[in-house]
């Protein structure tokens, strides 16, 4: 597969400039205003020179003569087009000046690549629109890093998965054949409709997010928010990984994933990030947070296969940026999860008083009992429908965020 993709977690990149200019680094997030060394000089005192063909430096050795010729096949298939630059070369072709190019290639998580010939026409073009935008006053250059940066964590992510998980499950190699000889025919059927479902669901969800963004109130809701933002915990995972071989231990991480990722899209709610044996979620309002704790630990206290769950759920002001969220709230959320017990949902005060204050909790069983009997004896009309009890905990010390009000949630009735 290609050299210039790598893992957005890599090492630090060598310096651009000790090789006369800069490979696609990784995504380092480390900040561009270092003028690389030679990139100056190379450019000249007025910018890039003007863009010229692929042949015009000296060229490096090929690195394509040292890969599996099959391999180069499904690269060139997957990329479009054959390997043509160094990274001054498609810098210059585009127009880009090599210390900005090289930034983008970080962000997106591009490995150091040195001076080799591991770029194509795609890679000219995605930096020359990118730059663009700039250009165009469109997005900033800080802005733009951070496109290229999520992007490419993402898709990273998206790749790895499909890889290691759909296409080997695919591609068992008959008899005297390899799993490349194997994959090219399965990529090429594949790429295109996975290319499509790819551009669709990122079109639904940029939808779903700029609905959110048009709905907000002011400038700051869009980036601090009130929401209700969970965690749910696998119990005794650590034992587990000592336990369990790991094609099982796999197993077992991708079934909690699947899980938790259906029960929080169907009830309303938003999956933040899978951490293996621990998810983040967030709602926009306490009873929908409330409804999928609940479920959660409903669903896996149901599968044998699967150990205990708790969950902790907090609801306040938290700060959302690039598709996470950070914010005290989260802290808090995460705190009570680490207490809660085995197979229940522990939520913080300001959590249940939103609760009360919907109409989905009440205030205490007792409340709950006397509205019901009102109703029943005065004809008054229906008795409230509350979904939730809440059951207050002794309150305790939580290192970093003081003493908190820790409240059990259950499914009433």
């Amino acid at each position: 597969m290609s050299e210039v993709a790598g893992s957005s977690g890599a090492e630090e990149p060598r310096d651009p400039g000790s090789e006369g200019a800069s490979g696609a680094a990784g995504a380092s997030g480390t900040s561009g205003a270092d003028d690389p060394a030679g990139v100056a000089d190379a450019e000249g005192p007025e910018g890039p020179a003007a863009p010229e063909g692929p042949d015009d430096a000296e060229e490096p050795v090929d690195p394509e003569s040292e890969d599996d010729p099959i391999a180069i096949r499904i690269e060139q298939l997957i990329l479009g087009s054959d390997r043509q630059y160094t990274p001054f070369q498609a810098a210059r072709a585009a127009g880009v000046p090599m210390e900005l190019a090289a930034r983008f290639w970080r962000a997106m998580g591009f490995a150091d690549i040195g001076q080799a010939k591991a770029l194509t026409e795609a890679d000219v073009l995605a930096l020359r629109r990118l730059a663009g935008l700039v250009e165009a006053g469109l997005l900033s250059e800080g802005m733009a890093v951070q496109v290229a940066r999520s992007t490419g964590q993402t898709t990273a992510r998206l790749a790895d998965w499909q890889i290691d998980s759909f296409l080997e499950g695919l591609t068992e190699p008959q008899e005297g054949m390899s799993r490349t000889e194997i994959a090219y025919p399965l990529v090429e059927l594949l790429l295109p409709e996975l290319e499509e479902f790819l551009v669709y669901v990122w079109r639904r969800q940029l939808a779903a997010a700029t609905g959110r963004v048009v709905q907000a109130q002011d400038d700051d809701e869009m980036v601090d928010r009130r929401l209700a933002v969970g965690f749910a915990d696998l119990v005794g995972f650590t034992r587990l990984t000592r336990r369990l071989e790991e094609e099982e231990l796999g197993e077992l991480v991708e079934a909690f994933e699947t899980t938790a990722a259906d029960l929080v899209a169907a009830h309303g709610g938003r999956l933040i990030k899978t951490l293996g044996d621990e998810v983040l979620f967030s709602a926009d309002d306490a009873g929908t947070a409330a409804e999928i704790g609940i479920r959660l630990i409903e669903t896996l206290a149901h599968d044998e296969t699967m150990p205990e769950l708790r969950v902790g759920i907090a609801f306040g002001t938290v700060t959302t940026r690039m598709g996470d969220v950070f914010g005290t709230t989260v802290n808090l959320a995460s705190r009570l999860t680490s207490i809660a017990p085995k197979d229940t949902v522990l939520v913080h005060s300001d959590f249940a008083e939103e609760l009360i204050r919907d109409g989905d909790a009440p205030e205490s069983e007792a409340a709950a009992t006397a509205a019901e009997k009102a109703a029943a004896e005065g004809g008054t009309g229906e008795a409230p429908s509350y979904r939730f009890a809440l059951q207050p905990m002794w309150q305790r010390p939580v290192r970093g965020l003081g003493v908190v009000e820790p409240w059990l949630l259950s499914r009433r009735g």
